[in-house]
């Protein structure tokens, strides 16, 4: 596990990017409770050595807070911001079936569409823009963005998702998480995973953060995200959210930056690729 002086390098490297497009704009998605908010203000909490509370979280890990797509602009320390942000959309759920008779049951679509997210990488959809999981955004909403400029587009897509569930995810949420993943394969948009919740699925890790990369049981966890979502192994990223904790931990800090890092590359590497195809 790395010390201190690497945590601190990181925040330096952090500090010193330059990307061609500012600010990078990485889409956070996933199941509902999977961790979404709860990742941004693990992400601001360890780049400013601080409790942060920029995007809110439900205490209950099956209900949804986000309901309109959020920017966060994550803050330096000593003042002025990153030039990445992290987009935060409404959750993913599983579509209910409501009896209207004996026979007949109907399918009544819940949590954020596909055609949404798509609309998002795209950069269709301005901030603020309240999803509506009966219907997707018009092209005559006033939140609709006709012609998208390579700035309002998403840069890297991370998939959330937490260690503890995946096997227990609905077939129907990894659909939806495959279609948006398809579309961003189309767009050539960088994919991560990032898998939270680990010390709840390892009780060893659970025990001693340190243990997390030993770990037979989430590395277990990796490779059935992987199965599920087609993202390669080493593009998964193993993570402790702060959530109960009040003071700073330097393990948690170190595994969310070092994450962190590897995401932001990835979107400033695209970001360079897309300005050299002009």
């Amino acid at each position: 596990m790395l010390f201190n002086s690497e945590k601190e390098e990181i925040i330096k490297d952090l500090g010193h990017l330059n990307p061609d497009l500012k600010p990078l704009r990485i889409l956070l998605y996933g199941p509902v409770g999977a961790g979404k908010s709860c990742f941004i203000n693990s992400v601001q909490r360890a780049l400013l050595g601080r409790n942060v509370m920029p995007a809110l979280e439900s205490s209950t890990s099956g209900e949804t807070v986000t309901v309109s797509i959020k920017t966060h602009k994550l803050k330096k320390r000593e003042g002025g911001h990153y030039p990445f942000v992290f987009c935060d959309v409404m959750g993913l759920e599983r579509d209910k079936f409501i009896h209207k008779e004996d026979w007949y049951k109907e399918r009544q679509p819940a949590g954020i569409r596909t055609e949404d997210i798509i609309k998002v990488l795209e950069g269709h959809i301005l901030d603020d823009y309240e999803f509506n999981p009966q219907a997707p955004i018009t092209e005559d909403d006033p939140k609709y963005k006709q012609c998208p400029e390579p700035g309002d587009k998403i840069h890297c897509l991370v998939s959330i998702v937490p260690a503890d569930a995946i096997s227990r995810t609905d077939h129907s949420v990894i659909e939806k998480m495959m279609a948006v993943r398809k579309k961003a394969s189309e767009l050539n948009i960088p994919q991560v995973i990032v898998l939270t919740k680990v010390d709840i699925a390892c009780e060893i890790v659970s025990r001693d953060l340190k243990k997390l990369y030993y770990s037979r049981k989430i590395r277990e966890k990796m490779k059935e995200s992987s199965n599920e979502l087609g993202i390669l192994v080493q593009h998964i990223y193993p993570v402790k959210n702060y959530h109960e904790e009040i003071t700073e931990d330097s393990d948690i800090d170190v595994i969310i930056l070092m994450t962190l890092r590897d995401i932001i590359y990835f979107g400033s590497d695209y970001v360079e690729h897309l300005c050299e195809e002009k």
